[in-house]
């Protein structure tokens, strides 16, 4: 396993600038059991590091096995509140690995569902996933960002999907969250063409990015914005989430709706008085997650 220290030495930073260096707040774990990715934790943040540098962090079957495992235990961590994904400043993930899947049949990528379980956990991970994307993030890896909630970009990320050129076509969202994030017009010329890919301001103006930050500091913004909705309440993170992802499932009234049972379900809700009294009251809230 090969360590990249660049994201743990961005969250020591962080940890340090929001007082969570004390034992008790501030702690990391770097599991032994994954090969693909690397887990560390800092206060209420889970940050995963892709970690396959010799192939640009090209995304294979393991590596998604690996990352659903460590999502699902994030997920189910009452101690997370929020999950940030990065890579290395080279390569948020430069696409799927062509060849594990270049020699597969019709019969055997339908029956066993090839890429189904790429977006199987993090499709059902309650708590928000920020995004970091440095260098490229090509085919499966620019899905893979667009699978996140936020997405926040180096200054030297590439967008794209390229899989035109190699004889297939996107397979893990490309054709469907792509044109929601900039356009038909947009999504149809990179996804057609294969060749037109988006660099960061070019990603931020079409709107599928939330910012872009010098490249040693992207990991370092994520955590902060990670951080920040960790001080608010976590049922209302998760179901405003829900509530968002919603608008993308459903006409606009029946989303209308949806948000607001959503929103009158909070009533039943300790965080929900809270957070109420708190403002009424002139003082900083108390969250206790329940």
């Amino acid at each position: 396993m090969i360590f990249n220290p660049r994201p743990l030495q961005s969250a020591i930073r962080i940890a340090k600038s929001s007082g969570l260096q004390r034992a008790s707040q501030f702690r990391f774990s770097h599991s032994g059991s994954y090969n693909h990715i690397l887990t560390e934790t800092i206060g209420k943040v889970a940050l995963i590091t892709l970690n396959r540098p010799k192939a640009l962090n090209a995304l294979c079957s393991d590596l998604f096995h690996e990352l659903n495992a460590s999502l699902k235990e994030f997920d189910a961590d009452p101690k997370i509140a929020a999950i940030v994904l990065t890579g290395s400043e080279r390569a948020f993930a430069a696409g799927a690995d062509i060849k594990e899947m270049k020699d597969k049949s019709l019969v055997e990528s339908y029956t066993k569902e090839l890429l189904g379980h790429w977006t199987e956990q993090i499709n059902k991970t309650k708590k928000p996933i920020i995004a970091a994307v440095n260098g490229y993030a090509l085919g499966g890896g620019c899905e893979l960002a667009m699978m996140c909630d936020i997405i926040y970009a180096g200054e030297k990320a590439v967008f794209g999907q390229p899989e035109i050129n190699i004889g297939t076509i996107p397979g893990a969202g490309g054709t469907q969250r792509l044109v929601r994030a900039v356009g038909k017009s947009k999504a149809m010329e990179m996804v057609l063409t294969g060749s037109v890919n988006l660099n960061a301001q070019e990603a931020y103006a079409a709107g599928l990015v939330s910012g872009v930050y010098p490249a040693d500091k992207v990991v370092e913004k994520a955590i902060e914005t990670a951080t920040t909705i960790g001080k608010r309440s976590s049922p209302m993170v998760q179901l405003a989430k829900e509530a968002i992802n919603m608008s993308f499932e459903v006409p606009l009234q029946s989303g209308l709706q949806f948000e607001r049972r959503l929103f009158q379900v909070t009533f039943a809700t300790k965080d929900q008085k809270e957070g109420m009294s708190a403002f009424v009251e002139k003082r900083k809230p108390n969250y206790q997650d329940e």
